[in-house]
């Protein structure tokens, strides 16, 4: 720990539980990432894609699917200037605005309904992102198991608080946050009654690059706020997800597509269904060989430690009552007999009996 870090835990507070549930579903150190698949965007306004989304996503073995829920008018002023990256990346129509953008990608409000039910009936969990207040209680009709606050909107403190006084489990990203921001954006949602918060370190870029990921980030989160950390990728590929999950991450949300050859803001960078599953399945093994930090023989260990390693051996034939010398003793596998650490021991010793040469000497041959 540095000395930062070390100052941060000394001052911290908590802003909520160590753990919580989403629809029965522990989340919090200790229990398996909770792994939301973002569908976002990428229903490309076609009901059923966004259906085979939700699919995609149940079969991937993530816990959650999520969309985003806004309106063009909600969520940017006409005057709002282009991105760079979407810019570059050729993603605007002729003489499209971001605006004009948003609009296209927008999830038809209508559609919710039946989204969440076929989520019901595929047995994962349906989450959507609102953008804009309206959209809380639109959400609040389908009795959302958590809501999740977008890095972009951690500073839109009304949303954060309408969404708090809900009642339900609360996760916010803090992609281009401080730790200033973060602690505002707690602060509010426990004014307004939230105390099942998770916070998620988020990198802002489409894609971002690996050295601007920071994530020894999240230790220092966990020290900072005592609350369940996660992680919410834009990367191509899964690395980074896995190391966030080994470096404490409770939470993991990555953007997920039908195919990256579509065309829209978040197809990009997203994952295809075969890699969403690698990706599961990935973190689950990383999971599993964090183990529980003491160094010990294994259970799955135990076979070759008794016949791998050495312990000592005749090296040649001995009779009985013979005094051992150092090179009546040969060292060898398996490990069964009288360890090799014990070998001073060993020497000087007289045979009980008859020795066989190769034998395995254990303290009943020596006296």
């Amino acid at each position: 720990m540095t000395t930062i870090e070390r100052e941060i835990a000394m001052s911290a507070r908590s802003y909520g539980q160590a753990e919580f549930e989403i629809a029965g579903r522990k989340v919090g150190p200790g229990h398996p990432a909770y792994v939301i698949a973002e569908a976002g965007s990428n229903h490309n306004r076609d009901l059923e894609t966004a259906k085979r989304l939700i699919e995609v996503a149940a079969e991937s073995g993530a816990d959650a699917v999520k969309f985003q829920t806004y309106t063009a008018e909600g969520l940017y002023s006409r005057h709002t200037p282009t991105m760079s990256y979407l810019e570059d990346s050729q993603l605007l129509k002729d003489r499209e605005s971001v605006w004009d953008l948003i609009k296209r990608v927008e999830i038809p409000w209508e559609w919710h309904h039946e989204l969440a039910d076929h989520a019901k009936r595929k047995e994962i969990h349906f989450l959507s992102t609102p953008f804009q207040e309206e959209a809380v209680d639109l959400l609040e009709s389908l009795a959302m198991p958590a809501y999740k606050i977008a890095s972009y909107e951690i500073n839109h403190l009304p949303l954060i608080e309408k969404c708090a006084r809900t009642g339900r489990p609360l996760l916010m990203s803090t992609g281009m946050a401080s730790l200033g921001d973060i602690e505002r954006a707690l602060d509010t949602a426990n004014a307004a009654g939230a105390d099942r918060v998770a916070i998620l370190h988020c990198a802002i870029n489409y894609p971002p690059h690996f050295e601007d990921l920071n994530l020894r980030a999240i230790p220092t989160l966990a020290s900072a706020f005592r609350i369940p950390i996660g992680w919410s990728d834009h990367t191509r590929g899964h690395t980074a997800d896995v190391v966030a999950v080994s470096l404490g991450a409770s939470l993991v949300e990555k953007h997920f597509t039908l195919s990256r050859d579509q065309e829209g803001p978040d197809h990009a960078f997203a994952l295809e269904p075969d890699e969403l599953s690698a990706m599961v399945v990935a973190i689950r093994e990383a999971e599993a060989s964090l183990g529980d930090s003491v160094k010990r023989v294994t259970d799955a260990e135990a076979e070759m430690y008794a016949l791998g390693r050495r312990s000592l051996v005749a090296a040649r034939e001995i009779a009985a009552g013979v005094e051992v010398q150092r090179e009546d003793i040969a060292i060898k596998r398996p490990g069964t007999g009288i360890p090799v650490h014990e070998l001073d021991l060993a020497v000087g010793r007289r045979t009980k009996h008859h020795v066989d040469a190769d034998q395995v000497l254990t303290w009943a041959d020596l006296g």
